[in-house]
């Protein structure tokens, strides 16, 4: 036994680190020889499959550590920052006060006011480091706090409300779709979770120019059909065509409690329709909607 040798382990390569920016590499050697010869090539190799990386790449942090000791990537300053964190909080501070203000808006201003010239491509960067993007702002109606006083009332009757009960609401709205393009082409900034704040809404009535009218019903388990109408809504077409087509089918056949939810648009509270619903024994459920809708 004493006069077996010891077998040489040949050279090793492990991975202490694996960082995201860097990938650090930490050479290990096992009773290395100081020469490299087909056996140090074979377990070049042999790390090369393991890892995934070239023989190049080890053979040169191999290098790279005999000479320094380390195979730590080197420190590299970049390309300088144009701004200072002063000044990038500066540009984030312009933006949240002037959301629709654009990204050459801002350029310039903040240009006139540090003395440093950025591009808009700099701006993007600076802002989506603090998570504002540009996007198109939310869009809604105008809402008076009267109207936001009766929803909220409206929403607290009907809380506890459970899930029997709203099988028998049937909810109905329509839509109107313009033939002529929106394109929506204002942006502001704006940071995630925040869309549907006021500041970050337009408020819009109405498209502009001809549309189409399309109706629909839905109620827990079923839906009615679509009825598309090229010209506006009365209280005439919306008796004739959506009462007595849809909604009076329904309450055949579900029974007395069943309720109609409609979008409290004026043809809906005309005087036919009114009569109508009475006549057929339709029950009206009443949400508050705002009264800006002709």
């Amino acid at each position: 036994m004493l006069g077996k040798k010891k077998k040489k382990v040949p050279p090793r390569f492990e991975l202490g680190s694996l960082d995201s920016k860097s990938r650090v590499l930490t050479i290990t050697p096992w009773n290395q020889p100081s020469h490299a010869g087909n056996r140090t090539r074979a377990a070049w190799l042999e790390v090369s499959e393991e890892l995934g990386i070239a023989q190049s790449v080890i053979s040169r942090l191999w290098q790279r550590f005999q000479d320094d000791g380390n195979v730590s990537r080197c420190y590299s300053t970049g390309r300088p920052r144009v701004t200072t964190p002063n000044e990038d909080q500066y540009l984030a501070v312009t933006a949240k006060r002037n959301r629709r203000s654009t990204a050459s808006d801002l350029s310039r201003q903040f240009s006139s006011a540090t003395g440093t010239t950025v591009s808009r491509q700099t701006v993007y960067r600076r802002l989506g480091h603090i998570g504002l993007y540009s996007r198109r702002p939310f869009r809604c109606i105008p809402l008076t706090a009267t109207h936001c006083h009766l929803r909220l009332t409206w929403s607290r009757e009907h809380a506890l409300w459970t899930p029997q009960q709203w099988s028998c609401v049937m909810f109905s709205d329509e839509s109107r779709f313009s033939l002529q393009s929106d394109f929506r082409r204002t942006l502001i900034w704006i940071a995630p979770g925040i869309r549907y704040h006021q500041k970050n809404t337009i408020e819009r009535h109405r498209h502009g120019g001809a549309e189409w009218l399309v109706w629909g019903g839905i109620i827990l388990g079923s839906r009615t059909d679509l009825p598309v109408q090229s010209v506006t809504m009365t209280g005439h077409i919306y008796r004739d065509v959506i009462l007595e087509q849809h909604v009076r089918l329904l309450r055949g056949a579900m029974g007395a409690e069943f309720l109609l939810m409609d979008d409290n648009a004026r043809p809906h509270r005309a005087i036919i329709v009114d009569e109508c619903l009475q006549s057929e024994d339709i029950t009206r459920m009443f949400i508050i909607k705002n009264n800006t809708r002709k």
